[in-house]
């Protein structure tokens, strides 16, 4: 597997342990992650959203991305961009989310 792709699996696994604290499934598997963009000189472009525009742990969940993903080695910095288009809909959790919360 070359470099990119494991950086950027890493930074997955990493995501898988960042929680919004008011929902039992990871942020990944919740579909709040919409790009993950490493870069050449070890930054980490993240492009995410919010289960709701004004969800009280905005600060809480992105200083947790920030921290997380920046231990990794070789990411040097980390740039979490809140976005809400596309808007979050619960079509977007992965399989595991939608049984954990009771939607299968």
């Amino acid at each position: 597997m070359n470099e990119f792709l494991e950086k950027e699996e890493r930074i997955v696994r990493m995501l898988r342990t960042c929680y919004d604290p008011e929902i039992p499934v990871n942020i990944y598997d919740l579909g709040l992650i919409y790009k993950i963009d490493p870069k050449e000189d070890g930054s980490v472009d993240i492009d995410m959203t919010l289960t709701a525009p004004n969800c009280p742990a905005v600060d809480f969940i992105v200083e947790d991305v920030e921290m997380k993903v920046g231990s990794i080695e070789g990411v040097t910095s980390v740039n979490v961009n809140i976005v809400f288009d596309p808007p979050w809909d619960q079509e977007m959790m992965s399989e595991e989310a939608k049984l954990e919360l009771g939607f299968l």
